[in-house]
């Protein structure tokens, strides 16, 4: 098991830098089964510096937490074509960042497909959230935190900049640091 400050580390540490937009972590809900209360705490400390969490799914198994900075997930949201995208897939567009986290949410709790457009949420590119989906996954030019049909180099140095803050953070989460110390001071 996982201490939640190793977890964030492993899978929220570039968010929690401010180099992502969000990132999608599974917590399993026997490891953290107080999670809902947990975050409160988390929340008032992030609160200030820009980041939020919010559970999008919770079932017997695990929790789907969503980390995110809301500032900038309404900008990769605002583009015409991440627009045209979540309304095909019957996003309310017109009513704030709550309303368009609801109605993921719903779609991840109700379609047997896990929605693919999630990557919009999660600052993927559009070009390569549009791949994925026109392409089913296949073909891509590059695989690593998503896959890429779009600029490759791009893609390459953000991923090497994503493990680099991973592998920092998780560094000083082993050597007893705290994920709030670390990011919250």
């Amino acid at each position: 098991m996982y201490s939640f400050d190793l977890l964030l580390a492993e899978h929220g540490a570039p968010v929690l830098a401010g180099i992502k937009t969000a990132n999608l972590i599974t917590c399993r809900r026997a490891w953290y089964p107080d999670l809902p209360e947990l975050l409160k705490t988390y929340q008032t400390v992030f609160h200030d510096r820009g980041v939020r969490f919010r559970i999008l799914c919770a079932c017997d198994y695990r929790f789907l937490l969503l980390i995110y900075r809301p500032e900038r997930l309404l900008n990769d949201l605002a583009s015409q074509e991440a627009r045209t995208l979540l309304m095909q897939n019957g996003y309310p567009m017109e009513e704030g960042l709550d309303a368009l986290l609801e109605h993921l949410s719903e779609r991840i709790m109700t379609n047997r497909e896990f929605p693919h457009e999630i990557g919009l949420f999660l600052g993927y590119p559009v070009e390569d959230v549009r791949g994925f989906i026109e392409q089913r996954g296949k073909d891509c030019k590059l695989s690593g935190y998503w896959k890429v049909y779009g600029d490759e180099q791009a893609a390459r140095r953000l991923f090497h900049q994503f493990d680099r803050c991973r592998d920092t953070a998780r560094g000083y989460i082993e050597r007893g640091m705290t994920i709030l110390e670390l990011f919250a001071a």
